[in-house]
């Protein structure tokens, strides 16, 4: 996505890095601020405070997309098999990144990250270090250039074997007018059968109507990207073709909790896994 919101070619083109602008909050940087990070600016905890004013459980949906992310990465690795990885919208690195959770497992795993905040850029390439059997990649690019992404990937994944895509908390600051469906199906076209895709996606029959709007109004006066929650059947529609993994599409802290998950709050954010066949 461009710095003033405007489309970005979904081709191979190339958009314009975000400004280093720290007045305007980001997603990345108020997920880092809700999960204890420290690279995160008044903005975005403005943000963030002006959110759970409207959602009161928004940082626990934060939390829970995260844990998400840890619990379909240690599925993947480990049940699925996938030893290589392709992560957009890799947000600031912290704890339990996919690389560290992948490798954990199966030390070989190769992990290449996408993200286009200058503030994330700052940090993957001293932070995202991978040990000496694995290997990990950053790419600087908008999500919606796909061509960029996929040729610049393929340095150091293989294509001809199964890659887990993961668009975690993405493609809900992708608009309508920008594609999504057809960026993703992109992404799924360049990989093979039992290739995987993870999403996580604000849903909009999850909140309360009223909640839904006062919430979306709110996050696209105060962050860079447009917020765009859908329903159930628009989520699904971005696993099509695919076989969604057991229990389907579910709320994010609903699907595969293990000992230990928070379910004490609601997410209002789908969560699902698919296979390609």
């Amino acid at each position: 996505m461009t710095s003033d919101g405007s489309a970005a070619p979904a081709d191979g083109g190339t958009a314009g890095s975000l400004p280093f602008d720290t007045s305007v909050a980001h997603q990345a940087r108020m997920y880092d601020y809700v999960l204890g990070g420290k690279d995160n600016y008044e903005s975005d905890r403005a943000a963030v405070q002006a959110g759970i004013a409207v959602w009161p459980d928004m940082a626990f949906a934060m939390r829970a997309n995260r844990a998400f992310l840890g619990r379909v990465v240690r599925y993947l690795a480990a049940e699925a098999g996938i030893r290589q990885f392709l992560d957009l919208g890799t947000g600031i690195p912290t704890s339990g990144n996919t690389h560290q959770v992948a490798q954990a497992i199966a030390p070989e795993s190769r992990v290449v990250y996408v993200d286009y905040d200058p503030v994330v850029l700052a940090h993957a390439r001293a932070l995202l270090i991978s040990n000496e059997a694995g290997a990990t990649a950053y790419i600087d690019a908008d999500a919606r250039n796909t061509g960029t992404i996929l040729s610049q990937a393929a340095e150091l994944l293989d294509f001809s074997q199964p890659v887990a895509v993961t668009m975690l908390a993405l493609l809900h600051v992708i608009p309508d007018s920008d594609e999504p469906y057809a960026i993703v199906a992109k992404l799924m076209d360049a990989v093979p059968s039992g290739s995987y895709l993870a999403i996580s996606h604000s849903g909009t029959d999850l909140f309360d109507p009223g909640m839904n709007d006062t919430f979306k109004g709110v996050m696209n006066q105060l962050i860079q990207q447009r917020y765009t929650p859908r329903s159930r059947a628009q989520v699904t529609r971005f696993f099509a073709g695919m076989d969604l993994v057991e229990p389907g599409l579910t709320a994010v802290e609903a699907w595969r909790p293990e000992p230990g998950t928070d379910t004490a709050g609601s997410s209002f954010t789908y969560g699902g896994v698919a296979r390609k066949r």
